[in-house]
């Protein structure tokens, strides 16, 4: 281990600027398990995983060791040692670039388990300690989507817009595959209850900027005539920006009905109490974990927030309901290729490039039964075709 790391002796507390306990008295003999975090409680994000942690550490029973504002780079490593040091049981970590960092942290810590939110090695790294976990939130954006395309409807038989002009906007992080599969499946949740409408997209190339993000989300509303808009990206940008232009917002990772009470309409999240459970489960029962786990409807890891019932359609609810339950039952898919284009042809074969070699081509075929099998072959997110309907702007 990291010499002049251990701090024995002393509470978590003190061990290192960015670590926090949940409780603190603890023995030499109590269960810890470390967290490491991109930002802090101020991204909404790493919000969710933060309130996440404490809850399923407090329902097991054992201490979370947390380390807030860690950095896509080799401070995840150190992290990772740091924890270590101080006896935790496992680590995870919750963003995509600490990936390379707690592989390397894996390979030298064996008796330390290494879990991690949205990495795509662990199927292809073959490490008994090392795991990626993820979540089917396609189907929460789904069903947000119907949610705005109902909001859509209203509008229309308002005459507030014309069906030509049901035009959505999304302000995305980075152009990876998560976010394509998350604006994708909020699109065609939205397309499924509003034929009309179509949606530009508009990158930040940050996780988390206020400025970025509702520089972005203006663009789109000024520029691109958006008339609602969403988000995969971590700040109160672009919310703020609709409560003060009066523009319908679908969030993400938390529920914004007391900040923005005017246009809040409803948001989805990944619930990560269920698979932290799963970890510390594993972990104290010594049986061996999945390289790939996927949370899902079902399991409780996807979630719908609250309807804002002063702004939601009439009718809203009930078809969010009828969506969620067509999804846990299979009877609709997210990405039944029967519901889009790309480049005005269906789409009856893709290989997608799940082993993520560095080459950025295609190894698996994803698609059968008539639907691209999202989350399947890994957990992380892996649709990135761009549909037509959906305009990405790069200027």
């Amino acid at each position: 281990m990291k010499k002049g790391l251990r701090m024995l002796g002393l509470c978590c507390l003190c061990a290192a600027a960015v670590s926090a306990c949940v409780s603190c008295g603890e023995t030499a003999t109590e269960s810890k398990f470390g967290f490491i975090f991109l930002h802090d409680e101020n991204s909404s994000y790493d919000k969710n995983f933060i309130e996440a942690a404490k809850a399923a550490c407090e329902k097991k029973g054992v201490t979370a060791v947390m380390k807030t504002g860690v950095e896509e780079g080799a401070a995840c490593y150190d992290a990772a040692a740091d924890l270590v040091d101080q006896g935790v049981k496992a680590v995870f970590a919750d963003s995509f670039g600490h990936e390379s960092y707690m592989i390397q942290a894996a390979k030298e810590f064996t008796n330390v388990e290494f879990c991690h939110a949205t990495g795509v090695k662990a199927h292809t790294e073959g490490l008994d300690n090392y795991h990626n976990a993820f979540a089917s939130i396609y189907e929460g954006r789904y069903i947000a989507g119907v949610a705005a395309g109902m909001k859509l409807n209203e509008m229309i038989a308002n005459n507030e817009i014309t069906a030509s002009e049901a035009v959505m906007g999304y302000v995305g992080a980075f152009p990876y595959a998560e976010v394509v599969s998350g604006y994708t499946s909020f699109f065609l949740g939205a397309r499924s209850v509003c034929s009309s409408v179509t949606m530009n997209v508009r990158y930040t190339n940050s996780w988390y900027s206020v400025t970025e993000e509702a520089s972005a989300a203006t663009a789109l509303i000024e520029n691109d005539n958006a008339v609602l808009i969403s988000q995969h990206a971590d700040s109160q940008g672009a919310p703020g920006v609709c409560e003060s232009k009066g523009v319908p917002n679908v969030f993400y990772n938390g529920s914004n009905l007391e900040s923005s009470p005017k246009t809040y309409l409803t948001a989805s999240r990944i619930n990560w109490e269920p698979y932290f459970e799963y970890m510390i489960d594993s972990v104290l029962a010594g049986t061996t974990m999945a390289s790939d786990w996927t949370g899902t409807l079902d399991s409780g890891s996807v979630e719908v927030y609250e309807l804002n019932s002063a702004i939601a359609a009439s009718g809203t609810q009930a078809a969010m309901d009828t969506a969620k339950s067509n999804l846990e039952s299979g009877k609709i898919h997210v990405f039944d290729t029967d519901t889009f284009t790309v480049g005005g042809e269906k789409i009856t074969s893709y290989k997608a490039d799940i082993d993520d070699a560095g080459d950025y081509q295609g190894e698996t075929e994803v698609i059968k039964d008539g639907y691209f099998h999202e989350s399947e072959y890994r957990s992380a997110p892996a649709f990135d075709l761009r549909i037509d309907g959906i305009t990405e702007i790069t200027k």
